[in-house]
């Protein structure tokens, strides 16, 4: 039985559920289970057991009545399954808890207290860019969700890209901007003057201006005793940035050695090393003047790319949109086309939960305030916590007929874009719950709990939760507002579709670079996996600073020369340039070298065994 298959020792019945409305129900189903575990009967009795936790559309197969009806007995089977199905979905949101545990602890331990976080809240409201007075912060929110909503209505008549049929929002495609007078022919003089270089040379230049392996060395922390150890980490770096391995670099390099390689990823080299180098890299491309025409470091865009796998790895898992089992790359790209973060997830993770952290944890001095995502990377959830992280996000957004507008209250009145609101905004439900979701933000800005860790908690599955329905309401009026903004304003449509377009193409750009083993990551272990995935960010980056490097330096002389350059050429260029870079090597034929001479008999069997012609 299912029960036997349960170490309900691992499960302390100090459980936590202070947001939902059937606690001690669901913790006397837990204890009545663990009690009735060696029973062999088909059916229990529970005349003295408050079911209302149950679902709806588990009452037939548990109680054999569709009604919530007092019962005396349930189906066994079924009541087991259905306690752990809810035990899973109220692990999953935070309403249960497991002590000890490394996912499902209590996060709530981990906030802020109420004591320091009350003595910081007007500060941390001030520096996110709201009021600390919790009426007055809410007060504003609905004004300005007022405001908005009149300034859409008014303008829509109008708005000659966007409008309304059968009650679903149709957005007319975007005109293609025209390459400025002059860029084909400056991009032209760009491609054929820019020296031609291997990739492994990139990163020799890239180390001599960077010194970007200067924090790789012994993990454990004991002197470096390599005899070359630059030219070590660069050779590792190339070996498992492009996928070749250690074997198949040490085939294709002279005096390169494969244990060698090995031994130096696994010993000197971890995640927090290469991502200082990322932040290195990023810090001196934020030196160069060319990149602040592309962008000014304000914004970001966040999207994935599935990454191929064997099926059998822990990580792996079907992708149904790209049929193939894999995990996804995840990426923050800056708006002037550096990568600042990276991630390694599964296809089955919704990308959203991961959208907020790669900014939270970003160390450069490239800091976005601005973030840009595929439709798949917010929910309700994801815009308020953006919102008490004083970071703006601005998807790009499709199937508008599952989105829903709010009005801030029945005074609104709206005329023409009635028919896209379907209710009203709680503000009651916001202003209780405001000061529990700015301690879950300050913490977040403390580093006590993770951003991802809060969004996972903020799932569908938390609907009986009152924290994750303020969260939800407070998202309401934030989508609402920005979903306004994207309808009237082309212009920020525009900007929102140029940022993800930069995402595609860095996805497209890395997948070059990892040419070996067909892009396919073969390791089983979670840390060598995600190191594959920063090696790859990494030397993305630097191919990006050189290429800027070498960019600039054309552009100077043909400034001199007396070619035209201004600001519209420039930023239409970008610095994912590969045509000049050789990533396989240089292959040398030496056709005065003989052959030994051919043999066609094998000559090694007995006379009586000898084959016959």
């Amino acid at each position: 039985m299912l029960i036997n298959k349960i170490k309900w020792g691992e499960i302390p019945m100090g459980i936590f559920i202070p947001m939902c409305n059937y606690t001690q129900s669901l913790e006397n189903a837990i204890e009545f289970l663990i009690q009735n575990r060696n029973s062999r009967t088909e059916r229990l009795k529970v005349d003295s057991l408050d079911l209302k936790w149950i679902p709806g559309n588990w009452l037939k197969a548990v109680t054999g009545h569709n009604k919530r009806i007092s019962v005396e007995t349930v189906d066994r089977k079924y009541f087991e399954i259905c306690l752990f199905s809810c035990v899973m979905k109220e692990l999953k949101s935070g309403d249960l808890y497991i002590e000890d545990s490394q996912k499902f602890s209590d996060y709530r331990k981990e906030l802020s207290s109420w004591d320091e976080f009350n003595s910081n809240v007007n500060s941390f409201c001030e520096q996110m860019g709201y009021s600390g007075d919790f009426d007055k912060l809410v007060n504003n929110l609905k004004q300005l969700l007022k405001s908005k909503t009149k300034m859409t209505d008014e303008y829509f008549p109008s708005n000659e890209s966007v409008y309304i049929k059968d009650g679903e929002i149709i957005i007319r495609k975007l005109s293609s901007k025209k390459d400025p007078d002059g860029f084909a022919e400056i991009n032209k003089l760009i491609n054929d003057r820019i020296s031609k270089v291997d990739l492994i040379d990139i990163l020799s230049d890239t180390e001599h201006w960077l010194n970007w392996t200067s924090d790789f060395g012994l993990i454990s922390g004991h002197d470096n005793r390599l005899i070359s150890p630059q030219e070590s980490y660069i050779i590792t770096t190339f070996s498992y940035a492009t996928y070749l391995g250690a074997s198949q670099t040490s085939r294709s390099m002279d005096g390169v050695n494969r244990k060698h390689i090995s031994y130096i990823n696994k010993k000197h080299i971890n995640v927090e090393k290469i991502e200082r180098a990322i932040t290195k890299t990023i810090n001196q491309y934020n030196k160069f003047s060319l990149p602040k025409l592309w962008g000014l470091g304000n914004s970001a865009s966040a999207d994935g790319t599935k990454w191929d796998m064997y099926q059998r790895n822990l990580l792996s898992e079907f992708h149904i949109r790209y049929c193939g089992w894999g995990g996804l790359g995840y990426y923050h790209i800056a708006d002037n086309y550096i990568a600042l973060f990276s991630n390694f997830i599964s296809c089955s993770v919704w990308e959203a939960v991961y959208i907020l952290e790669g900014l939270l944890k970003n160390l450069s001095e490239i800091r976005p305030d601005t973030l840009h995502a595929d439709t798949h990377g917010q929910s309700t959830a994801v815009f308020a916590l953006a919102y008490l992280l004083g970071i703006k996000l601005m998807p790009r957004i499709k199937n508008w007929k599952d989105l829903k507008f709010f009005l801030a209250d029945e005074d609104t009145e709206v005329i023409n874009i009635k028919d896209l609101f379907s209710d009203y905004i709680d503000w009651k439900l916001i202003r209780t719950h405001l000061p529990e979701m700015l301690r879950i933000a300050y913490s977040i800005t403390k580093g006590k709990v993770s951003s991802d860790t809060i969004l996972r908690k903020l799932g569908t599955y938390s609907k009986k939760n009152k924290i994750y329905l303020a969260f939800r309401e407070l998202g309401r009026v934030i989508r609402t507002i920005f979903l306004l903004d994207y309808l009237s304003d082309e212009n920020l449509r525009r900007i929102i579709r140029t940022a993800t377009i930069k995402s595609e193409e860095w996805n497209q750009f890395i997948d070059w670079i990892a040419f070996g083993a067909k892009g396919i990551i073969k390791e089983n272990i979670r840390e060598e996996q995600m190191k594959a995935i920063k090696y790859n960010h990494l030397v993305g980056n630097l191919i990006i600073f050189h290429n800027v490097a070498a960019m600039t330096n054309v552009l100077r002389d043909l400034k001199s020369e007396g070619y035209t350059i201004n600001e519209d050429i420039i930023s239409c260029l970008a610095p994912y340039r590969t045509e000049h870079i050789n990533r396989f090597g240089k292959y040398q034929l030496r056709f005065d070298k003989r052959p030994r001479p051919l043999v066609d008999d094998i000559n090694v069997l007995s006379r009586k065994n000898k084959i016959k012609n």
